[in-house]
């Protein structure tokens, strides 16, 4: 029995799916300590979008390190902070004329999350949030309570509260009518928070991810997400986008909104922008909101990570020019190419996503777990997520080479084929 198995905890659940030992990894490829390479379609759940090891990183980092560069810091001034917050400042923010302040919080996507409906309450007075069906916001009380996956909230043991779900998106059509149940149901909240003896008042926030990564990559309609907007501003509530999973390029942009014309007062931003796969998370908060804070009003340990910092800093190196966007649009393009025949073949799968985020819906996690694991043993790492656990998503480094990306491919399309096949007909 190994050391895993005598003392982690039960709670392991990602080594349970890889049952190897990893012992180096290099861009899309992880080796484990037999000497097997496996492809990387995981990506540390969406964290190593330049890949692992990236070179770039690496090398500024050990030149930090040796120069004595301060690692921890909470929220105090750093050269390697200044540096970091210059470069965001200069070509991300700048560009798409973003007053937002930068706030550093806890290292991981759930602390973004918390800090900004923190911040929601506190800007508008108000204590309640709406989020939607099959969101994934993180596992601290706070966003666990926006979280939609009732396997995870069950394991809260407490109620969660001051948060209301209601159906994500614009899914379908109804006969006769020319707006989306999604539309619809938004013109429907307006008229509640219109009616002052509706009893439900207009929340401090809308949360929302514009691609629900975990949620099954469920992609939201642009028309739907302009509504919701301009509901959101006509309450004076905050509309708060959780770019955790899906920004930092991982669409072929920056921001996973950047071409739906929306003006997000909190974006959220974690895994991807520590660049190497160091953490950090970051709030982007506009200016009118942020004077709410009192210092020292939230706070976090771990909020000045200048190792990250040092890493984040080359990871924008990336967007300095549109080279690596391009290549994300015309590699994730590829990559639905690629499957589309495989979609066609099988009625009862479905793809969805954009760049390079995709989910191949199979139908029901049992069809999912099979293709997962298959996959694996024939050298291809790839996870499931959505409800049950029926979407394969797809989410490899940006900077995966594009022999990887075929290679991969064709192990997934391989082992679909081989799952799909096996039903009755």
């Amino acid at each position: 029995m190994s050391i895993f198995e005598q003392r982690e905890s039960a709670i392991r659940a990602y080594c349970r799916v890889y049952p190897v030992v990893f012992d180096k990894a290099l861009n899309a490829r992880q080796t484990d300590e037999n000497g097997r390479e496996y492809i990387d379609f995981f990506a540390g759940a969406g964290v190593l979008n330049f890949g692992h090891n990236n070179p770039r990183m690496t090398e500024a980092v050990i030149a930090y390190i040796q120069s004595n560069g301060v690692t921890h810091s909470l929220d105090m001034h750093t050269t390697a902070k200044r540096q970091f917050m210059e470069h965001f400042t200069k070509t991300i923010l700048e560009p798409r004329k973003m007053p937002h302040k930068m706030q550093f919080m806890g290292p991981t996507g759930t602390n973004a999350v918390e800090a900004a409906m923190k911040m929601a309450r506190r800007a508008t007075g108000r204590q309640d949030i709406v989020a939607f069906s099959h969101g994934f916001h993180g596992m601290t009380l706070g966003a666990l309570s926006a979280t939609a996956n009732q396997h995870f909230r069950n394991a809260a043991g407490v109620p969660l509260t001051h948060v209301q779900h209601f159906p994500f998106g614009c899914e379908t059509v109804c006969p006769g009518c020319e707006l989306g149940c999604g539309m619809q149901s938004i013109e429907q909240l307006r008229a509640i928070y219109a009616d002052s003896s509706s009893g439900i008042a207009p929340p401090a926030g809308f949360l929302l991810e514009t691609i629900q990564a975990e949620g099954g990559v469920k992609v939201a309609d642009k028309g739907w997400l302009q509504a919701l907007a301009k509901l959101a501003k006509d309450v004076g509530a905050l509309l708060i986008i959780d770019d955790i999973q899906v920004g930092v390029g991982r669409t072929g942009s920056f921001f996973s909104f950047d071409d739906l014309d929306l003006d997000p007062d909190i974006i959220c931003l974690a895994k991807g922008i520590g660049g190497l796969g160091t953490p950090m998370a970051m709030n982007l908060v506009k200016p009118e909101h942020d004077q709410h804070w009192l210092p020292g009003e939230h706070t976090g340990t771990f909020r000045g990570q200048d190792i990250s910092f040092i890493a984040g800093d080359q990871a924008l190196t990336y967007f300095d020019d549109d080279e690596l966007m391009q290549t994300v649009k015309a590699h994730g393009a590829m990559m639905a190419d690629s499957l589309q025949p495989l979609v066609d073949r099988h009625p009862l799968v479905n793809l969805t996503g954009k760049g390079m985020i995709l989910g191949l819906d199979v139908g029901n996690g049992d069809r999912a777990k099979q293709i997962v694991s298959q996959c694996f043993e024939s050298g291809l790492m790839i996870a499931s997520c959505g409800t049950g656990g029926r979407v394969v998503k797809l989410i490899p480094p940006l900077t995966t080479p594009k022999a990887d990306l075929e290679e991969g491919l064709k192990i997934l399309i391989k082992a679909t084929d081989n799952v799909m096949m096996q039903e009755p007909a």
